[in-house]
């Protein structure tokens, strides 16, 4: 800013002409030149003012009002007789009908094929006026045309511009009238036709060029290769070029970029400045995948570092599945990660950038779930620029009456009050205004903005498909349209903007550099600021350990629970939260055992005090599901909230707890996002039940079982998934382990079954301070949460780290011991206290507690005393077409025949089911009986 301010142009001498050239702009921003306005509209708002007025008027009324001082009678502005009122009132109503409902006559489609019906609201005579009435002068009211009164003819003239020509703004919905008069002042000053110098749109063209210009390329040279090319929507690449360059002069430091296939390898090329030659080698069949499947070209991501005006700024392209809309929430994850590590509070650093296509954008829920995230307190990210790529058919669908039920693809996106505006793709330089618009829209107010760029598919779905067969009358107008570039180099050359020469040489220039192989994203540093990026060399390459200590000192063990307990004065506990910070006290002092949620919140504050990040969302966190973590405490005389562990030193890392909205989908993608961005963290989401987790069913295959191998993109999220059969029906018992664990393989993921305080201490901490980084699975119990048997003492978590493993607990000798059971979860107890109400001394029960990686040398450890067992059993409480068995049960008959092979692991539990659980709680009891007598073998000593 000091450097600005020494420029010479600015300099008091000039002062006069500045605040002259300002006052232009306030009246007419066209008329000033292209980088004054620019300058202008970067501005920062004072006290809270959107949008200054023009000075002149105010020292008009100074004036009027000095010479009325002292007359008698005074000097009336204007007066006008009624008929005049009457109209004049009709032609504030056709102002607002312009205002609201000019999108549904503009000029759009760029193949004309729209149905666009009549709009009465903008006739002269719904409002009592004629053209007649074209030369007659009105008050303009708040139609920001720069004059205070206007013929009716120039009134309609500006807003047919403005709000009826390749711009539909949609932003009347918006209730906020700052936001409104903000929109108003941009869109009907500049009356739709935006003032850019000569320098301005050759970059225009450039960058059209460059978009036509790979995809010709590769048409030509990978004749029939699926590319999902952006053929039809090439000023998506001028619009992306604007958003970065503008957002890094505003002081943007990182966007995050998430799209679906079409146009994905054009952005690669031309803006994140992929090199040409290595997307070639991907046409031809090279993976630069040194581990795992890889994927296909247009799922890869991609971070670059480009230079802008305001410096440099690092882009990252988010890997996406063909899951179209899944990416957005991860994308904002990851923004949201950037940010906090900015300490970018407003979100002016870290921008997110989400690209739909149209279809999608109007039938994937998980783009309602991420519109209701954008404001909330957990999940905002200071607004999201959102661009559809509107190809006007989705797949082989363009009749609206089959897509969707709104008048446009975009109209969820009312539901946050986000400013739409439609631009049609063939004019370019619309398409560059609304960019800089809709940005500025995002810095200045912190929320969404959609930019809905309408083209087409000039190929149809893909390379390989015949669009014409379901869309033919669409593709006999697309055949006969001549390129965005053509129109538009042959605009710039009859306004002698440039020559036919300049024009057909940038396209040669551009082809030159790919057959050479060079880069030709214009803005790319070849040798980037290694600062703007996350060093994640401490995280790669670590074979998986299961043994780590994690025990910590008896006394900070204490020390950390009793800082939790420093509650302020005057805050007034709920009687039953109360007794649990009494008895958690005595825990944290040893003199009784430890429950649940004490382990848990101990093994939190202990990696706060150690640096980590920690992070828990999900619905219900606060306080848990079942009553049991209490992290965030709630003054019960005016509501106010503390949270213990944001408060343990001044020195602890950020503890960020968030009670979610009612979303698995989008809430587990976006702290994938988060966890795939700060690898020195615990990321933690819990399901409300582990039941409800199977809504967010497309994450979990699609990124945090497979990410690793597809993308080489580690991630260290957790999941919290409350498990356990206890007679509350089908949906409220199972976090469907099964499914967890078919999708297990090659290290991918961690599924774990804790069963005490001390193990889910350990457990959360290894998960944190072991430097390795894989997705962690934990099936967390409910009834055990207050289990008389499932405690630990304080002096089980000073020692040794989670067991993969446990050994039978009780004294029974392996040599007397003619039975083994096999279990995990809360059947343990079950079985342990059935066992010991019986006195049997010859059945031995083994916990496993990591169902992956399976612990087999562990288990044949703890097995190897036993040698007179005469039968071995995998007991469950699941059916048995769920729970671990049929995906671990070659597992088990491993580890059995390697232990002794004369023995042979036979199945107890539930019966095959189409259901977890049955719905009655006296069924349920009678199965559990059953499953309990047929593993302790029951039947025969009864």
């Amino acid at each position: 800013m000091l450097q600005q301010w020494g420029l010479s142009q600015l300099s008091a001498e000039n002062a006069a002409y500045v605040e002259d050239l300002y006052e232009q702009y306030l009246l007419s921003p066209q008329s000033v030149p292209d980088d004054w306005r620019s300058y202008f509209d970067k501005l920062p708002r004072i006290n809270g003012l959107e949008q200054d007025m023009p000075h002149k008027n105010v020292r008009e009324q100074f004036l009027l009002l000095g010479r009325n001082s002292s007359r008698v009678q005074p000097m009336q502005v204007s007066s006008v007789s009624t008929e005049h009122e009457r109209r004049q009132v009709g032609v504030l109503q056709l102002i607002a009908a312009y205002r609201n409902r000019g999108h549904q006559k503009a000029r759009l489609d760029p193949l004309g094929l729209m149905q666009r019906e009549a709009v009465p609201d903008l006739e002269l005579s719904a409002h009592g006026l004629s053209r007649s009435d074209f030369n007659t002068v009105f008050q303009t009211g708040n139609l920001a045309i720069n004059k205070t009164e206007a013929t009716l003819g120039e009134m309609v003239e500006a807003m047919e511009a403005a709000y009826c020509g390749s711009i539909g703004a949609e932003y009347m919905h918006i209730v906020d009238t700052a936001e409104k008069r903000w929109i108003q002042q941009r869109l009907e000053s500049v009356r739709g036709k935006p003032n850019f110098t000569p320098e301005t749109r050759k970059h225009i063209l450039e960058r059209l060029t460059a978009a036509e210009g790979l995809e010709k390329y590769l048409g030509n040279k990978y004749v029939g290769a699926k590319r999902f090319g952006l053929e039809g929507g090439e000023s998506f690449i001028p619009l992306v070029d604007e958003i970065i360059q503008r957002s890094g002069g505003l002081g943007t430091k990182e966007i995050v970029i998430g799209m679906a296939h079409r146009g994905r390898l054009n952005l690669l090329v031309n803006i994140l400045g992929k090199n040409p030659a290595d997307l070639f080698d991907e046409f031809e069949g090279k993976t630069f995948n040194k581990h795992g499947s890889g994927d296909v070209k247009y799922h890869q991501g991609f971070s670059s570092n480009v230079m802008t005006q305001g410096g440099e700024l690092h882009l990252a392209l988010a890997f996406n599945p063909s899951h179209l809309e899944i990416v957005s929430p991860v994308v904002e994850g990851s923004v949201r990660a950037r940010q906090m590590r900015r300490k970018d509070m407003d979100g002016r650093l870290v921008l997110p950038v989400i690209v739909h296509g149209d279809a999608a954008f109007a039938g994937q829920g998980v783009v309602m779930e991420t519109f209701q995230m954008s404001q909330t307190r957990g999940y905002k990210t200071g607004g999201t620029m959102h661009i559809i790529i509107n190809n006007q058919v989705g797949f082989t669908t363009s009749f609206r009456d089959d897509a969707r039920s709104t008048e446009y693809c975009t109209d969820i996106a009312k539901m946050v009050q986000a400013p739409i505006f439609h631009v049609n793709g063939d004019d370019p330089e619309a398409v560059f205004f609304i960019t800089q618009v809709a940005l500025d829209y995002r810095m200045q107010f912190k929320k969404d903005v959609v930019i809905d760029l309408i083209c087409y598919r000039r190929r149809g779905h893909n390379e390989a498909d015949e669009p014409s067969g379901t869309q033919p009358l669409m593709y006999q107008v697309i055949g006969k349209l001549p390129t965005t570039r053509s129109l538009y180099s042959d605009q710039l050359v009859s306004s002698g903007v440039m020559t036919r020469a300049e024009a057909d040489e940038m396209v040669e220039d551009y082809r030159t550099a790919l057959e050479e192989g060079r880069h030709v994203a214009r803005a790319l540093v070849r040798q980037p600021n290694t600062e703007l990026f996350v060093d994640w060399r401490p995280y790669l390459g670590h074979q998986v350990i299961d043994d780590w200590e994690t025990g910590l000192p008896l006394s900070r063990l204490t020390e950390l629970g009793m800082k939790q307990l420093n509650i302020p004065e005057g805050f007034v506990l709920q009687r039953q939260v109360q007794k649990v910070m009494d008895d958690r006290a005595q825990m944290f002092k040893g003199e009784i055992d430890l429950n649940w949620g004490a382990a848990e919140v101990l093994a939190y504050a202990s990696l706060l005090e150690d640096d980590f990040v920690v992070r828990l969302t999900g619905q219900d966190v606060g306080r848990g599901t079942f009553s049991h973590r209490h992290a965030i405490l709630h003054n019960q005389k005016d509501d106010s909230t503390y949270a213990p562990l944001q408060h343990l030193s001044p020195t602890q890392q950020r503890f960020a707890i968030f009670d979610s909205l009612l979303s698995e989908e989008a809430v587990l993608a976006f702290e994938y996002g988060y966890a795939t961005t700060i690898p020195k963290s615990l990321v933690i989401w819990e399901a409300q039940f582990g039941d409800f987790a199977n809504g967010a069913q497309v994450v979990i295959d699609q990124f945090i079982c497979s990410g690793e191998t597809k993308w080489e993109r580690i991630c260290g999220l957790t999941m919290l998934l409350p498990h356990g059969f206890e007679g509350q029906g089908p949906e409220h018992s199972s976090a469907r382990l099964e499914r967890f664990l078919q999708l297990c393989a090659e290290h991918n993921m961690q599924v774990c079954t804790p069963t005490t305080p001390a193990q889910i201490f350990h457990l959360l901490r290894r998960q944190a301070v072991r430097p390795l980084r894989k997705p962690l699975i934990v099936m967390t119990p409910k009834s055990l949460l207050r289990h008389k048997l499932a405690v630990s003492s304080l002096a089980e978590l000073t020692t040794g780290g989670f067991q993969t493993v446990i050994p039978e607990v009780d004294a029974i000798d392996p040599a007397s011991a003619t039975r083994v059971v096999l279990c995990g979860g809360k059947v343990y107890y079950d079985l342990l206290e059935k066992r010991r109400e019986l006195g049997r001394n010859d059945v031995a029960i083994i916990r496993i507690e990591q169902l992956y990686p399976f612990p087999e040398e562990r288990l044949i450890e703890v097995l190897k005393p036993y040698v007179n067992v005469e039968h071995i059993v995998w007991c469950q409480e699941e059916p048995m077409n769920q729970g671990a068995w049929y995906s671990t049960r070659h597992r088990f008959q491993r580890v059995t025949a390697a232990w002794n092979p004369a023995r042979e692991i036979r199945y107890v539990g539930r019966p095959a089911s189409a259901a977890p659980a049955c719905g009655s709680a006296y069924l349920h009891a009678a199965q559990q009986t059953a499953l309990l007598h047929d593993a302790l073998n029951l039947n025969t000593h009864l």
